[in-house]
């Protein structure tokens, strides 16, 4: 019977140290440590820290593409008369406007020209004053219609020679009324047709320059735009006038915003795609070149989520988290601190650990959907969340 008893007694006691147990689990469960740093140890690490953004992960469709410049963006530069390249002024890659000279170019043709300008309009004069004489014999009566005729003839003749002989040395860079003042020049310039950065330059100083072939391009980036493939069973949702996000392909996931202002009436090749036309917001703030390729998220709704970006996500045991930066742990120093104003007490930065529901991940962010309610204009760790986790792992924190 005594055996009973205390059998009894043992299994109420057992009881009360299993009770015991589930409340002292179930407060350690409500309690998250905190992950505490000095502002040296995150400026060592590099963590950095920003608020929850609202972004369009869903209502979009996806497309990519690449950059390209406008045809009158884009120009070649060539010659309208062959000859030898005595000099050129410019590098690939340096800066230049409209109208500054590139090359110098020299034929002999460009002499002769010029000389059969000059002769040209030496003999003119006899021509125009033949006109007038037999203009006075005819009003005379003293001329025939036929000598009348004839002069006027040559003058009309020689008249469009000069015009048309101008309008050459003019196309050619040469001045018309030096010419006819005796200036004659034996190397023309090659100017720049439009302002923008050089290309590929394709000659050497000596190389002969043919008409048919380039001597160098010249691309103003100012306009570059954005062109897109979008296929056929999205292209009833892309309107003029939709945002756009880009992201450029292994640049750092540099994030870049646009508008479409134009869409195609036709297919591309026999893609079954249509080319949507995106410009591109103060595209002089990034090194932009026409060909790089792109990633593009066009916006067709306004379904904003929170998210968050990817290097903010960490996993561990099957879970996703974030941390949050914890006040609280910065007041609790700022307090010991005014209890022992005597004592040095360096500024520390506490860390929460908060799980997530991660969704849809584009562009380099991560919709998320915290288990918690999240404090008002709160801020997260977006790089460095690693470290954290590591740190944490290491001293024990993340047994619970």
């Amino acid at each position: 019977m005594a055996t009973q008893l205390a059998s009894c007694g043992n299994t109420k006691s057992e009881g009360s140290e299993n009770i015991a147990t589930a409340d002292s689990s179930e407060h350690q469960g409500d309690h998250t440590e905190l992950i505490e740093l000095t502002a040296k140890q995150i400026n060592a690490v590099g963590i950095q820290t920003g608020p929850v953004e609202q972004k369009n992960l869903n209502a979009v469709i996806k497309s990519s593409g690449q950059l390209a410049v406008p045809p009158q963006n884009k120009a070649e530069v060539n010659v309208l008369m062959g000859g030898i390249i005595r000099k050129i002024n410019v590098l690939e890659g340096q800066a230049v406007k409209r109208g500054q000279v590139l090359v110098l170019l020299e034929n002999t043709d460009f002499v002769k020209l010029q000389e059969e300008y000059l002769t040209l309009t030496n003999s003119f004069s006899f021509t125009e004053n033949e006109l007038t004489r037999q203009k006075e014999l005819n009003e005379a009566k003293a001329g025939t219609g036929k000598n009348l005729q004839q002069a006027q003839a040559n003058y009309n003749a020689q008249r469009a020679r000069i015009s048309t002989m101008e309008r050459q040395l003019q196309q050619l860079g040469i001045n018309p009324t030096r010419v006819a003042q005796g200036n004659i020049i034996s190397q023309v310039a090659v100017t720049a047709p439009i302002s923008g950065t050089v290309g590929h330059i394709a000659v050497n100083t000596g190389t002969y320059a043919e008409t048919s072939k380039p001597l160098m391009e010249i691309i103003d980036n100012s306009q570059i735009h954005c062109d897109l493939v979008v296929y056929e069973k999205d292209l009833f949702k892309v309107k003029i006038g939709q945002k756009v996000n880009f992201t450029l392909t292994n640049q750092n996931n540099q994030q870049i915003q646009g508008e479409i202002y134009g869409v195609n009436k036709s297919f591309e090749d026999d893609s079954k795609g249509i080319i949507v036309h995106a410009v591109i917001k103060n595209a002089g703030r990034h090194n932009l070149i026409p060909g790089m390729y792109v990633t593009a998220l066009i916006d067709i709704g306004n379904q904003l989520t929170p998210a968050v970006p990817a290097d903010a996500v960490v996993r561990s045991e099957g879970k996703d988290y974030i941390y949050l930066v914890a006040e609280e742990g910065a007041e609790r120093h700022s307090e010991e601190k005014e209890a022992k104003p005597d004592s040095t007490h360096e500024e520390h930065i506490a860390f929460k650990k908060v799980e997530v529901v991660t969704g849809v991940a584009e562009l380099g962010y991560v919709q998320i959907n915290a288990l918690e309610e999240l404090p008002e204009n709160v801020k997260i760790v977006t790089k460095g969340a690693f470290y954290l986790l590591s740190k944490e792992k290491a001293t024990g924190h993340d047994d619970h």
